[in-house]
């Protein structure tokens, strides 16, 4: 099996990470590591809907699950991996009061052992890596030491891939937006923990906004995911694999990037789908270009409208050179 390059991957995030969002994210750059919004064990196993879906064209594709059941778990690893995704990754990161309550997320980082079984039951069923997403500590717990115990407890049982999100989580006190930028990121810790533990790969995550920033992390450790930035100026990706792969393909222009797109908007379109529900991933293609403000505004007025096609999306590109 190859090898995953994690040198640079997209962090999964709820409502937005979505397949739409992911495919338009592939087209930009063939090396990235994608992953899917988390999706709870119990969505999976009970829900009505295929909360697997996705479009072949995203691998490399990693699933984050959330839960803390350890066969509910390793039952849908499973079913990922027949489904043929390329990673498994444990959410160990999320300071939602909805996650703690169902006990998963970063309260989980109070309980290594049970993050273990979790991560052997997986590892038991499964071929591909499972890999765990953390904090570098929550509330008052958060000493290096109590960062170390837990990667520890879980590198101990195989997991050797863990990706790092340079903030405490409060659980308690802060709302998990308020919990975006407060306490300060600590970069110099996870750099430490890629120091004390060379064997592992170590990803990065939090605040990284530029292709640049990126570069500098991977002087010290492994990976670097991003998040909002990815999100928010997808055209940043357009540049991944030249700038961190070592590939010599040309870039791809914003103009090119919408080009391929359109025919997997007018598949969804075909399928019935709405065209908002992809549009609202592309308003900020053109961040930073002139006439950006006008390619958002004909979007968000037009591309909710019943019947709305690729023309909303023609004349919100035509609308920039007025």
């Amino acid at each position: 099996m190859k090898p995953l390059n994690r040198t640079f991957s997209i962090a999964p995030m709820l409502d937005w990470t979505d397949r739409h969002y992911r495919y338009l994210a592939r087209i930009m750059s063939t090396e990235l590591l994608l992953y899917t919004e988390m999706v709870t064990t119990g969505a999976i196993i009970h829900g009505k809907g295929d909360y697997l879906a996705y479009n072949s064209e995203e691998n490399p594709l990693a699933l984050q699950l959330g839960g803390s059941n350890p066969q509910d778990l390793a039952t849908c690893a499973k079913l990922a991996a027949e489904r043929g995704y390329d990673e498994i990754n444990l959410n160990v990161g999320c300071p939602s009061d909805r996650v703690q309550s169902g006990r998963f997320g970063a309260c989980l980082m109070a309980e290594p052992k049970v993050v273990a079984e979790c991560v052997t039951a997986m590892k038991q069923v499964v071929d591909i890596p499972v890999t765990v997403k953390t904090r570098i500590g929550i509330d008052d717990q958060d000493s290096y030491e109590f960062l170390t115990e837990f990667v520890d407890t879980v590198s101990d049982v195989g997991c050797d891939t863990f990706i790092v999100h340079a903030r405490k989580a409060w659980l308690q006190g802060l709302s998990p937006k308020q919990n975006r930028e407060i306490p300060p990121l600590d970069y110099q810790r996870v750099y430490r923990l890629k120091q004390d533990y060379p064997k592992l790969h170590i990803s990065i995550n939090g605040g990284v906004k530029t292709l640049d920033e990126c570069r500098e992390h991977l002087l010290h450790i492994d990976g670097v995911m991003v998040g909002r930035e990815a999100y928010q100026n997808p055209y940043i990706l357009a540049e991944v694999d030249q700038l961190l792969c070592g590939s010599n393909k040309p870039v791809l222009s914003r103009d090119a990037v919408l080009e391929k797109f359109i025919p997997y908007i007018e598949k969804h379109l075909v399928d019935g789908g709405r065209l908002n529900h992809i549009t609202r991933h592309m308003t900020g293609m053109f961040q930073g270009e002139p006439g950006s403000r006008a390619w958002r505004r004909y979007i968000s007025e037009n591309a909710h409208k019943q019947g709305a096609g690729i023309e909303v999306i023609e004349q919100a590109r035509k609308k920039m050179d007025c």
